[in-house]
């Protein structure tokens, strides 16, 4: 045993001849660091703890041989200054209640440097990350002394076992008691200084959610006032961008003549525009109507007479890019509707009317709807563009009760020629708007091989179709072998056929328009008894003039009424007088053969005979419908 000993202390010796300067060099350093940012943790305590655990460990497996022990030596004296330095330092702190470390309290040049780096003054989230790892650390010390324990458990029974080494074994044994005795008295700290920083965290996070409670109810009465301030704002220039004031300050301006040299008012602006324009200065009128633009001023005609500027300078595409800016920022309709009539055609239309289904009140957009149809716009109209037309226009024209336009308008001799314009069209269109004056007119003829149906449309058509009945296909009338001038393609044939068996029924008639769109179908009702009676009716009141004939042919002393005989399916009586007007006797007429209307008799005499001295007679015709023809008078020659 003596000579272990030796041994022992000899290479004792040897190492911390060769080790112990750095070793503890480096030991007082890291505890020199660990009391520096002490303010984060525990670091000294941390640095202690690990050190004496790495010595216990050390020693054991020197003891237990195994590991050369002239190896480990210089291991364990690191280890044993580190521990020893490390918790050295961790007492001092807990002595002298140093938060910041003992350097820091000492040397003020130290304290400025922990409040450089931010050692100092840590978030909560650092000081709660900080608790996460001491926890952990605590678990894992945990850990190491339930290792420490068994090991010790081990080490006891290897006393045991071994009885030459017995008494050193004891006194080792002892020491790591003793060392983990330190240890479980160091966890102990470590998980008291723990709880206090859970604490002291609890506090902060505490205090940091009644911070953000009043950051949110500032932030909150800020959006309120914000909000407060811009509906103020936004009353503010209401009130300044009065159309009525713009409007008389505008026609004041234009009383006064010439342009405003430091325009400050929209109806300035729009003054100097006006004028800038008429005198051909199109870049200033330009800018002055983006100046007027920029007060977002929901008026129509400023905006009309920019967007025609704009067409004349960059074309439909550029009148449509500028006032596409505009729209964007702006919040009046009138921008937004000036915008939309810089597109084509059939984009502009349903462009348009989307905008009247969501501003159905915003009467400016009719007018601007009747020009879409109006001859100016197409060229040539149909009797669909004329109403549509009549329609926008009338509707317009409605919102001038009770000033209803004024508030749309800068400049009034705008509106005045609006209305005067809208006037003069409904004028010109008459009663486009009544459906009845312009259903097309069926004209049927009878003949003996059946009926000639006629057509007569209220408007030029490219094709024209009908349907027998209230169901089943049309039927084209195809066309005739020459063009209308008027539409410029093959005229559709206005006329169709019907055998003499067709009944009484509903007759439907479609046709389409010069631009192809679809009118109709218009039911005509046909009454073939009705048509026969109101032909005949019509022939023989446009030819009365041969109801009578004398002496035709060479015939002496013979009265024909050939004539009145063919259409007699109109005729309910006939009464005649000779040399007079009394009418007292009467032409008995054969009944009507509908399957043969215009067929005479062969047993029937289409004449009568009367003698020399009669120089005239005088006819009249009552019609099947009770109508009475004028009394005729026929002079024989």
């Amino acid at each position: 045993m003596s000579e272990i000993a030796t041994g022992t202390t000899s290479l004792l010796r040897a190492s911390l001849s060769r080790t112990g300067k750095w070793a503890a060099s480096f030991a007082f350093i890291s505890g020199a660091v660990g009391d520096v940012l002490n303010p984060l943790g525990p670091f000294a305590a941390y640095i202690a703890l690990v050190a004496a655990v790495a010595a216990i460990i050390i020693a054991i497996a020197m003891v237990l041989r195994l590991v050369l022990a002239a190896k480990a030596m210089p291991a364990l004296i690191f280890a044993t200054s580190a521990a020893a330095i490390a918790g050295g330092v961790y007492g001092i702190q807990q002595e002298t209640s140093s938060q910041n470390g003992v350097i820091a309290n000492l040397v003020p040049a130290v304290a400025e440097l922990q409040q450089s780096l931010g050692i100092v003054s840590q978030k909560v989230a650092k000081i709660e990350q900080t608790v996460t790892e001491t926890q952990k650390t605590v678990e894992e010390v945990k850990k190491s002394t339930d290792t420490v324990a068994k090991t010790a458990q081990e080490i006891a029974s290897t006393q045991q076992q071994q009885t030459a080494q017995g008494a050193e074994t004891q006194k080792t044994v002892e020491a790591v008691k003793q060392t983990t005795d330190t240890v479980a008295q160091k966890t102990e700290q470590i998980a008291s200084a723990q709880q206090q920083q859970t604490a002291q965290g609890a506090e902060t996070q505490k205090t940091v959610e009644a911070v953000k409670q009043t950051t949110d109810t500032l932030a909150a009465g800020q959006q309120e006032q914000q909000a407060q301030a811009e509906k103020l704002q936004a009353t503010t220039e209401q009130i300044a961008a009065s159309i009525d004031t713009i409007a008389k300050g505008f026609a004041q301006l234009s009383a006064q003549g010439g342009a405003i040299a430091d325009p400050k008012r929209p109806d300035e602006f729009y003054h100097n525009a006006r004028v800038y324009e008429l005198a051909g200065d199109m870049l200033n009128a330009r800018r002055s109507y983006l100046a007027f633009a920029g007060f977002d001023v929901d008026a129509i005609d400023p905006y009309t007479r920019f967007a025609t500027l704009l067409r004349v300078q960059d074309g439909k595409a550029g009148a449509r890019e500028v006032f596409g800016t505009l729209a964007e920022k702006a919040k009046a309709p009138s921008i937004k509707l000036v915008h939309l009539l810089q597109f084509d055609d059939a984009q502009r239309l349903d462009k348009l009317n989307a905008f009247i289904a969501a501003n159905p009140d915003y009467a400016p957009a009719y007018f601007l709807l009747a020009q879409e149809f109006s001859e100016d716009r197409l060229g040539s109209q149909t009797l669909a563009d004329k109403r549509s037309e009549a329609q926008a226009l009338s509707k317009f024209v409605s919102y001038e009760r009770d000033g209803g336009l004024l508030k749309y308008f800068v400049d009034q001799t705008q509106l005045a020629d609006w209305l005067d314009r809208s006037r003069s069209r409904l004028t010109a269109l008459g009663d486009v708007l009544d459906p009845s004056r312009f259903v097309p007119t069926l004209t049927p003829m009878r003949s003996n091989a059946g009926w000639s149906m006629t057509i007569s449309l209220p408007e030029p058509a490219t094709a024209i179709s009908w349907r027998l009945g209230d169901s089943g296909p049309f039927t084209d009338t195809g066309v005739m072998a020459m063009n209308d001038q008027r539409t410029g393609k093959p005229m559709p044939n206005p006329s169709f056929e019907l055998p003499d068996s067709t009944a009484a029924t509903t007759i439907a008639i479609k046709y389409l328009d010069i631009r192809g769109r679809e009118t109709g179908p218009f039911d005509i009702r046909f009454d073939p008894d009705g048509a026969l009676q109101q032909e005949n009716k019509q022939i023989l009141d446009q030819f009365w003039t041969s109801w009578i004939a004398f002496d035709s042919g060479g015939n002496r002393g013979l009265v024909y009424f050939t004539q009145m005989l063919s259409y007699r399916c109109a005729i309910r009586e006939v009464r005649y007088s000779l040399n007079g007007s009394a009418l007292d006797k009467e032409i008995k007429m054969p009944p009507c053969d509908a399957k043969d209307p215009y067929a005479i008799p062969s047993d029937y005499q289409p004449y009568f005979k009367v003698k020399d001295d009669v120089k005239s007679m005088a006819v009249q015709v009552t019609y099947t419908d009770g109508t009475k023809s004028p009394v005729r008078e026929y002079k024989r020659q």
